[in-house]
Formats: structure tokens, sequence, C-alpha cells
């Protein structure tokens, strides 16, 4: 049975995105560089309200790659696979290639 998280409020489902440890020649890549805080959106919430009630969306969407902060987020297990929930608020950013 597949279980799928909808985040509620304006929180975000993110899968970290761990680089590889080493190169396709086969050279292993030092500690630092496999300390990357990215990671791709799986899931959104519909946003929060302001005080007169009005939506207020989130400033992500799902398929996004965004960078995320050291310290932070709540560590959810689904199935094997390890995903964080942040607020958007907590979200410093969007990577685009």
């Amino acid at each position: 049975m597949a279980k799928r998280l909808l985040p509620l409020l304006n929180r975000v489902l993110v899968e970290k995105i761990t680089p590889p440890s080493k190169t396709s020649s086969g050279i292993l890549l030092p500690e630092r560089t496999a300390k990357l805080n990215s990671g791709k959106v799986v899931a959104v919430g519909p946003g929060c309200r302001d005080v007169e009630g009005k939506l207020i969306p989130v400033s992500v969407k799902e398929g996004d790659t965004v960078l995320l902060p050291e310290y932070g987020g709540t560590e959810v297990k689904l199935s094997e696979k390890e995903y964080h929930l942040y607020r958007d608020d907590d979200i410093l950013g969007t990577l685009h290639e």
C-alpha cells in the first residue's frame, strides 16, 4: 500500500538531493562536497490565511529544486524513503539551471 502525504497550510514536503560520493571514473570526492543543502519539492500545502482570511499561496511548486537551511525541518519516513517537511518561510530559495 503506497502512502501519499499531503502537507497542510504552508508546509512543503522535500526529498533531499544526495550528491554522488564518487565520480563516474571512480575518484572519491571529499566529505565537504557531500553536504549540499538542496532538495526536490514533492508536495506542497495550499497555503495559509492572513488576518482578513485571504489565502496566501505557497511560493514553491512541486518539482522545484530548493535551497534548504542547514538545520530545521521535520524528518518523515514513508515507504523506506526519507523526506523532510519545512514551512514555506524556512526555504531559502529556488535553484535554477
